[in-house]
This record gives structure tokens, C-alpha cells and sequence, in this order.
């Protein structure tokens, strides 16, 4: 199904500061230089990983459409950490969701594999998205990209998450990410859409990176 930019009201930037012509070039060069360096030290993992997954039944990549800055729809590529049938069995453990708001999250997630549970702890199938941030469609920083079901249920002052180009990390994901509530969420990702500086970027990208290399402890990825 495709969709359009149209589907989504996205409101203006009220009252968050506006950025230089130069913050945007700077962090355009930060995403297409940290995109070729994640993409030449993942390759070799995502090699092993996908021969793993290969194994474990099904595709290796796993391909979802996401909606980006301002709506505007895109391909987000992740390494397969799930049943082949996941979203056929989403509908039968609605019931089991621990988080609201339009997320749908289980901590013990019987639909992810034994190799999804490890790279799910340490977000390793999230390193296709390299690709994405080379692309364009996301940055290194910024909030997560929501799905289009998610969006739908979005309120005027949530749906301004929408502002800014979607991110592989942010200051949701290092401040306790599936750990934290909906609405805390939406408040660390309107603050960094207040705050964001390449330097905020920066320090963001090496918290992560510290996360990543802790073995996935208390980063609330699962």
C-alpha cells in the first residue's frame, strides 16, 4: 500500500527554534560520513548474521514501510529478528501489549527467534539501516520512524515528532528506550526537536555506540 505525504497533517514547527542553513549541510555530511563507516565495519556481522538467520528459516532482510519527516513514507530495512509469519501473529497477542499510545510491545516476545533475542539485545538488527541514512530517508539522529498505524492514532502534539528527519538513535533510545512510557517518548523526542545541535548529535551517537559495546545492558531493547 502506498502512501502520501497528504495523509498526515503535520503542523509547523511551533515555536521550536529554526536551524542555520548550516546545521542542516553539517548534519546532512555527519549522516553520509557515519552511514559509510557503519556500513564498511557492520558489513562483515551483517554477513554472519545473515547466514545465521538464512539457516533459521526465512528471508535475511526484513522491510517495512515507515513514515518519515513531515509523513512522507519510506522503506526502513532491518535484519529479520522474527517469525516469517510475525505480523499474521501480532493480531493474536494484542492482548498481551505492554505499552499504549499506538506501540505495540511485548518483552518476551514469543514471535522473535533465538538469534533475533541477541540482536535485539544488542541492536544489531538495526544496522541495515546504514543504508537508509546514506539514502536519505533517515539520520543518524532523531526520533524513530512510526508506523502508519501508529501515526494514525496520533494527538496534535504528538504527531510533531513528524518535524524532523527520523533517526537510528535518539534520546529515547539512550535514556531507557522500550523501558519508558509512550508519552516519555514523545516528550525526549520534541526535546531533542528543541535542543538539536551537531554537537547534541554527536554525543548522542557515542552514548549509543557505548550502549551498543555494554553488551545491551539496560538499553530497554527487546
Amino acid at each position: 500500500m502506498r502512501y502520501e505525504e497528504s495523509d498526515f497533517q503535520v503542523k509547523n514547527l511551533n515555536g521550536y527554534p529554526k536551524k542555520s542553513f548550516f546545521y542542516y549541510v553539517s548534519k546532512r555530511i555527519f549522516d553520509v560520513l557515519g552511514s559509510l563507516i557503519g556500513l564498511t565495519f557492520s558489513a562483515i556481522p551483517i554477513a554472519i548474521f545473515a547466514m545465521i538467520i538464512k539457516k533459521d528459516r526465512g528471508t535475511v532482510f526484513f522491510a517495512q514501510i515507515r513514515i518519515g519527516k513531515l509523513g512522507k513514507p519510506f522503506i526502513m530495512y532491518k535484519l529479520r529478528s522474527m517469525v516469517p509469519n510475525a505480523d499474521q501473529k501480532k493480531n493474536e497477542l494484542i492482548d498481551k501489549n505492554e505499552k499504549h499510545g499506538g506501540i505495540f510491545k511485548i518483552k518476551k516476545d514469543p514471535r522473535v527467534t533465538k538469534i533475533g533475542h541477541f540482536l535485539r539485545e544488542h541492536s544489531l538488527d538495526e544496522l541495515p539501516q546504514f543504508w537508509n541514512v546514506l539514502k536519505g530517508d533517515m539520520s543518524l539522529v532523531g526520533p524513530r520512524p512510526p508506523l502508519h498505524s501508529e501515526v494514525e492514532k496520533y494527538n496534535d502534539y504528538q504527531i510533531q515528532r513528524l518535524l524532523v528527519k527520523p533517526g537510528m538513535s535518539g534520546l529515547w533510545q539512550i535514556s531507557g528506550r522500550s523501558n519508558l512510557d509512550f508519552e516519555d517518548m514523545i516528550d525526549l523526542d520534541l526535546k531533542y526537536i528543541d535542543e538539536r545541535s551537531t554537537i547534541k548529535d554527536i554525543k548522542i551517537c557515542l552514548k549509543t555506540i557505548r550502549l551498543v559495546f555494554n553488551h545491551g545492558k539496560n538499553t530497554g531493547a527487546y
